[in-house]
């Protein structure tokens, strides 16, 4: 019976945890045990997330050992494993890699793009848990793990054999989760949440970057798009840019403690005080006789000028922020707000001064 080793070594383990992932579009975005195992029988190894496999060891954090096995046809059961359980898997792309938690592949699997089973075997995962300290410190690994591929349809996981109480455990765990949705509930989620996108998703990494993303759909989607497309030094100019046009329009550029916080920002310092504190930003702004604080007619209609003036400062502690990403959309979304109504203005000057900006929406 054929059979490839694919690797056969010591892996490194944080949180209990290791990967195979197959998924185009990874992002660094691990689906948790929740997810993964969800509606399955077995924890230790959830198959729930199409083209990923999330696996469980006993050890904490450490080294583990670990074999990994391509057959031809389904391999004789090994007595010597304590723990083993089975689950379908179909690779997403023609890259399959085993992956340990935040770190790049450990090796690559070359499976074909069809059905799967996948058995996991374990060995001493109580002891991974008790000694962990002992793996740390430079001993051998106490718990160990098998994990073979082999084609076959697809068929409900199963656990195979139970001996540890970590495995109880973690089966116990996935037996209480409720089972992931149905194609027809997934797909109407995914519409739900396109809609309030404008229309169609964006991706991973915007809808998780947590800032003014959402902000920005209602002004333009297409121009939010290119800014998640553009590479991290555009996003990086961008951000920069974005906060001078706002103090700019909020007549506030040449103000003696702010310019410097402008030039640091630029050169990519840290930005001086009072801008490492926000609290001490506002009491600075509000304690400054020569910034007009009253509210004023201007050519915005009610956008009026003491507006203008308070929301130009988050721009500039946007801009700082140290994802690239989220500086650029957070300090673009506070300049549209300075412009008010004018924010066509600023992303048309955005995209000239950005030709990356200039593109095409998406299936266009």
């Amino acid at each position: 019976m054929a059979v490839r080793t694919v690797y056969s070594g010591e892996l490194h383990v944080s949180y209990g945890q290791f990967y195979v992932d197959s998924r185009s579009r990874r992002d660094g975005d691990d689906p948790g045990p929740s997810s993964a195992c969800a509606g399955q029988t077995n924890g230790l190894c959830g198959a729930a997330v199409p083209g990923h496999l999330f696996l469980v060891t006993g050890l904490h954090t450490g080294r583990v050992g670990l074999t990994v096995e391509v057959h031809g046809a389904p391999p004789p059961l090994d007595d010597g494993w304590e723990d083993v359980v089975e689950a379908s898997f179909r690779p997403a792309s023609a890259s399959t890699d085993v992956l340990p938690w935040g770190d790049g592949p450990l090796c690559a699997l070359d499976l074909l793009p069809v059905d799967h089973r996948v058995r996991y075997c374990g060995r001493g995962m109580d002891r991974g848990r008790q000694e962990e300290l002992a793996v740390l410190e430079g001993g051998a690994p106490v718990d160990h793990y098998l994990l073979q591929f082999w084609p076959a349809p697809p068929a409900a996981d199963l656990v195979v054999r139970q001996t540890s109480h970590s495995a109880a455990h973690w089966h116990r765990h996935a037996r209480g989760l409720p089972p992931p949705p149905t194609p027809e509930e997934q797909a109407a989620q995914e519409r739900a949440e396109a809609l309030s996108w404008g229309g169609r998703l964006p991706s991973r990494r915007l809808r998780e970057a947590g800032c003014n993303a959402r902000g920005l759909v209602q002004l333009d989607r297409d121009l939010l798009d290119a800014v998640d497309a553009a590479c991290p030094a555009t996003q990086r100019g961008l951000a920069r840019w974005a906060a001078h046009r706002a103090f700019t329009v909020a007549g506030l550029d040449d103000v003696d403690w702010i310019t410097p916080a402008l030039a640091a920002l630029d050169r990519g310092e840290n930005l001086p005080a009072p801008f490492d504190d926000p609290q001490r930003v506002w009491d600075r702004f509000f304690a400054d006789d020569r910034i007009p604080h009253t509210v004023g007619d201007s050519s915005a209609g009610c956008h009026d000028n003491l507006l203008r003036r308070a929301t130009a400062m988050p721009a500039l502690l946007a801009a700082a922020e140290p994802d690239p990403l989220r500086a650029a959309l957070d300090a673009l979304f506070a300049a549209a707000v300075t412009y008010g109504t004018d924010y066509p203005t600023l992303f048309a000057q955005a995209r000239r001064r950005f030709p990356t900006l200039r593109r095409e929406r998406p299936g266009s």
